[in-house]
């Protein structure tokens, strides 16, 4: 009889089965924040190339209003798959001295704020009660000097 309760407690049959439940939902959270993270990224690149593409827009000589920039960029947001921009682009002049007593260049800033969800973490952790991790908001910035007709620059 001894023989036999010794077997059962030195047997591990199911212990990889709770093992799994352990493991497996820190997995699949790592996956999604992996997955999160890689659409985030991808997002962050397409509003900075839209802030670039404003900012080329708005360098051009021709009198390009804040409102064709604005269109550009949402244009652009919208071929890379993303809604327009519910804020508007930032648009800023500013002149810069070139090497500190040269002349002054006049450059153009465009900034474009854009919200991105979390796709799978927002969900994941709103099972768990959490609700910090729903929405980031991204943030580009492009700077070009504006170019003068007639100058050659």
């Amino acid at each position: 009889m001894m023989r036999r309760r010794r077997n059962r407690l030195d047997d591990d049959r199911g212990s990889e089965l709770i093992e799994l439940a352990i493991v497996l939902p820190i997995l699949l959270l790592i996956c999604a924040a992996i997955m999160d993270f890689g659409m985030l990224f991808q997002r962050y690149e397409v509003v900075t190339n839209a802030a670039r593409e404003g900012a080329r827009l708005a360098s051009l000589p021709g009198g390009y209003t804040p409102t064709d920039i604005q269109n550009r960029v949402n244009d652009y947001l919208t071929s890379s798959g993303l809604d327009p921009a519910p804020t508007p682009p930032t648009v800023a002049y500013s002149n810069v001295v070139v090497g500190g007593t040269g002349p002054t260049v006049s450059m153009v800033q465009v900034t474009v704020q854009y919200p991105s969800e979390f796709t799978f973490l927002g969900a994941l952790l709103g099972l768990v009660g959490g609700s910090g991790y729903g929405t980031i908001t991204l943030q580009a910035s492009s700077q070009m000097r504006v170019e003068v007709p007639g100058t050659g620059s």
